[in-house]
């Protein structure tokens, strides 16, 4: 995560609100019950997402989480999530909740994070902004404030918001922006990441569901179970070193050329791309052999078209509307260890 990404990094979120009150509601006093069940012990810092993977704290403030949904469900990713090994599960934690899962397994699904966020007295956050966090790359950020105080804001420049509790609210958190606490008490919200769908998008005001804007998110393909064999799809292919990065912007991978050694093996039977020989991104499904990265949306994805005349794979990302492609020569890894297996005899022929 850049301090402040360029915004906008898409031209619609300049035709839309910062903000967005969204017409579903919640039962304050049963959140605070299952709030009243934690213990101080089980808050922890926050942990940002890069584009080389799971980071540092995010700040030395009192800015703390619990996770409920996270990558692989563990009860430690107290991150956001992003592209990784695994996709998002419940965690432990939320077993034990049960007003907060009735309350996200009622948004629009698939969820992706879900995190209670605690902001302590004090506490303030530097200018930032959240990379592709928003409907052109599809997956929103939403919060819901369970405990409130009038000091605790979220401020977009000049412009200051403290949402009431119980009520559900979307952000533009692309822009660059600060929460902070200057009063005496905690702010606890509930913070859930949701993919962008047709349910979501019917939760939200005008101008969202115009027409000409809602053409301008991006709906993530939904997984298909795959006709092939995973072994089948096993390959290796050069890809431009930014393509790897979720963080870098859409179309600067075409233009990039520099290149990283990648392979995609089967491991555990579930298809896994290697960079550096080392398991980096799961790979989900979506149809006609292309993937998406577990714990991403289809904003970036690998299509392997081992079976034509010329092997190859397509490395692909979308915005809204748009995508972008560049095809990348593969080989099938049953020809690389062919090959493999040759060069030895290869080597006692030339002796």
């Amino acid at each position: 995560m850049r301090s402040v990404d360029p915004w906008p990094a898409a031209a619609v979120l300049r035709r839309l609100p910062p903000v967005a009150r969204l017409r579903t509601d919640f039962d304050v006093e049963a959140m605070r019950s299952d709030l009243d069940l934690l213990e101080s012990r089980t808050w922890s810092k926050i942990r940002i997402m890069t584009g080389d993977g799971l980071g540092a704290a995010a700040t030395n403030s009192d800015w703390r989480t619990i996770p409920l949904r996270s990558i692989g469900g563990q009860a430690s990713r107290t991150d956001p999530g992003g592209p990784d090994l695994a996709d998002f599960a419940d965690t432990p934690r939320l077993d034990h909740l049960p007003y907060f899962q009735q309350a996200i397994g009622s948004l629009p699904h698939p969820v992706r994070s879900a995190r209670l966020m605690a902001l302590g007295p004090g506490a303030r956050s530097p200018l930032h902004s959240d990379t592709k966090l928003g409907l052109p790359w599809g997956v929103v950020r939403l919060h819901v404030p369970v405990v409130t105080v009038p000091e605790a804001t979220l401020s977009f420049g000049d412009k200051h918001y403290c949402w009431p509790a119980g009520q559900l609210w979307y952000a533009d958190f692309t822009r660059g922006h600060t929460v902070q606490n200057t009063g005496a008490l905690t702010r606890v919200h509930l913070v859930v990441d949701v993919e962008v769908s047709d349910s979501l998008i019917g939760l939200f005001p005008p101008p969202f569901i115009e027409r000409e804007n809602i053409k301008e998110y991006l709906f993530p393909l939904p997984p298909i179970p795959l006709t092939r064999g995973p072994a089948e799809l096993e390959c290796d292919f050069a890809a431009p070193t930014s393509f790897l990065s979720w963080e870098e912007l859409d179309d600067v991978f075409l233009e990039d050329a520099s290149r990283t050694p990648v392979s995609i093996r089967q491991v555990a039977g579930e298809l896994v791309v290697f960079v550096g020989g080392k398991p980096r991104f799961g790979l989900v499904h979506v149809g006609s052999d292309e993937f998406r990265w577990a714990g991403w949306t289809t904003e970036r994805s690998i299509q392997m078209c081992l079976y034509e005349a010329t092997p190859h794979v397509v490395l692909r990302t979308r915005r809204g509307s748009q995508a972008w492609s560049l095809v990348a020569e593969a080989r099938r890894a049953a020809e690389v260890a062919g090959d493999m297996l040759l060069a030895p005899q290869q080597a006692g022929i030339d002796q």
